[in-house]
């Protein structure tokens, strides 16, 4: 007569057990990426050479490791599906080209006012973005410069594959594949608050190409080890720190809840790696800059035109069926419908 009663509450223990167990994997991964940053020690900047080299070779072995952690939690918990530790960390052939394609389309949508900003303040114009865009000689000198390769490559490449590729396939049974979405980011600031790897303070440059702007996880100087270097290097006041601190981690927030949001409707890790990348080249929009424009009533329509088109593309542009069955959504606790994030 008790093994009934017992049953549901052990059931119940089980899941929280292995809730606890998920939230900490994901933050051994945050530490661990965070880690393999600080095992070099240097009095030289972020940005020098030898610096970005080293940190870049320690990110890229721990997004190698992740999948082992994901294996291992799911040897833990039991997880059992059909789908291989890959295909749930998004790395996978179907569908692969809608999956690179819509999503980055979508995110230059939603940077349509910067563009137009862009082209409006190039003597050239339209054709001249575009001429540097397609300029073999300005790849060539963005390959090989060591702060293009940690912006554009390094750091999307390896936090989409450890925040998200690793993370959300823990999160998911745990949580749910929407509050996963919301959940993920938090352990990407909370681990970007020590990191150091992805941010450059150069703003502006002469090639459009090598455009060495704020990424999305690194706007501002800002987080925990941007504040102690900042202040080692005797840059500015704690004041004005800790403030841009505050903006960094929430961007950060938004950013990760929108590349998760791609992850779990593509299945896909390349999309998110491709928008990181193109949001690292343009930075955060200007909006204080487009509001002392010249031209600023087209600018600012032009800037509203592309959040408008964002928001009405955001679920037609992501729609599952573009890119067929989401491993990620077989981890998904019933209703299992709820993973296509309606």
């Amino acid at each position: 007569m008790l093994e009934p009663e017992h049953g549901p509450v052990t059931q119940v223990e089980h899941t929280f057990t292995r809730c606890q167990v998920c939230v900490l994997s994901c933050l051994l991964l945050a530490c661990l990426y965070v880690g393999s940053l600080y095992v070099w020690r240097s009095s030289l900047p972020r940005d020098h050479p030898s610096v970005i080299k080293r940190r870049c070779a320690s990110v890229l072995l721990v997004s190698a490791l992740s999948p082992a952690v994901v294996k291992v939690w799911m040897h833990w918990a039991d997880i059992q599906v059909d789908a291989s530790v890959l295909e749930l960390m998004g790395v996978r052939l179907g569908g692969l080209l809608p999956a690179a394609v819509l999503p980055l389309l979508l995110t230059v949508v939603f940077y349509l006012g910067p563009l137009v900003h862009a082209a409006m303040d190039d003597p050239a114009g339209f054709s001249g973005e575009l001429q540097s865009a397609l300029d073999v000689q300005s790849w060539r000198l963005c390959v090989g410069d060591a702060v293009w390769l940690r912006n554009q490559v390094v750091a999307p490449l390896t936090e989409e594959l450890v925040f998200r590729g690793a993370m959300l396939p823990m999160l998911v049974p745990c949580a749910g594949p929407t509050a996963a979405i919301f959940t993920a980011p938090l352990f990407f600031g909370v681990g970007m608050a020590t990191r150091c790897s992805g941010c450059s303070y150069s703003v502006n440059t002469d090639d459009f190409m090598c455009l060495s702007s704020q990424p999305p996880s690194a706007v501002v100087p800002a987080h925990l080890h941007h504040i102690t270097e900042q202040q080692r290097l005797h840059k500015d006041n704690m004041s004005i720190v800790l403030t841009v601190s505050g903006m960094q981690f929430l961007y950060t927030t938004v950013f990760g809840a929108f590349t998760a949001f791609i992850f779990m409707r593509t299945g896909h890790v390349v999309g998110p790696v491709l928008c990181h990348s193109f949001c690292n080249s343009r930075g955060l929009p200007d909006i204080s800059a487009a509001l002392q424009h010249p031209q600023r009533p087209a600018l600012l329509v032009s800037y509203a035109t592309g959040l408008l088109l964002f928001l009405v593309l955001l679920f037609p542009l992501t729609d599952p069926f573009f890119y067929g069955a989401i491993p990620v959504c077989s981890l998904a606790p019933p209703p299992t419908s709820a993973c296509q994030i309606q």
